[in-house]
């Protein structure tokens, strides 16, 4: 005993001055007739054409990625960890002048990346800083340490400024702290928008 073949339903035709009720003969057909598809050509290449740019989009994207050096990674993460404490330290006021103003922050690293590349991406190490104390008074240095014991104690300041083993970052390691810093983020400004 045989099953019989199920019949396939009618489809409107897509092609809008048309409108035609058909039923399609072959699987994926929108339209009722040679004449609608001539009609229809231009909005289907057009629609295929944005499709295959963004697959070409992904792939390239996925290539850079994959030829991206262990210095990309950590400019990446870098970039990442300064958004994130840009976000954290938002309604505080410049680590160094205690100014709220209108300019450009930046995240300021106590210890620099450059002294001590140990501390790049250590918390207690950087906190948001006006521009012109970070770039200007390369980081206002005085008033910062004198903020930054009041903010997270005498303690912790010595411990900053003792001896620190140098990290050698895997590229694994850098995304994971990328993917990290960004996700915190996301959740500081989600909990500031609600």
């Amino acid at each position: 005993m045989s099953i019989p073949a199920k019949q396939p339903r009618s489809k409107k035709c897509r092609v809008e001055i048309c409108g035609a009720s058909f039923v399609p003969a072959r699987l994926g057909q929108a339209v009722c007739s040679p004449a609608c598809a001539i009609i229809d050509a231009p909005k289907s290449r057009e629609k295929a054409r944005k499709a295959l740019a963004q697959i070409e989009r992904k792939e390239i994207k996925v290539r850079k990625e994959k030829l991206k050096s262990r210095a990309e990674h950590l400019k990446d993460t870098q970039q990442a960890f300064n958004a994130w404490v840009r976000e954290r330290d938002a309604s505080l006021p410049c680590i160094s002048c205690g100014r709220h103003h209108q300019g450009k922050y930046d995240a300021g690293h106590y210890r620099t990346v450059g002294s001590n590349p140990a501390l790049r991406f250590e918390p207690l190490n950087c906190h948001r800083q006006c521009s012109p104390c970070n770039t200007q008074l390369s980081g206002n240095i005085v008033n910062y340490r004198i903020a930054l014991v009041k903010r997270i104690g005498a303690e912790q300041v010595d411990w900053l400024e003792g001896p620190h083993e140098p990290k050698k970052y895997t590229i694994e390691e850098l995304k994971a702290m990328t993917a990290d810093y960004r996700a915190k983020t996301r959740e500081l400004k989600k909990g500031e928008a609600a």
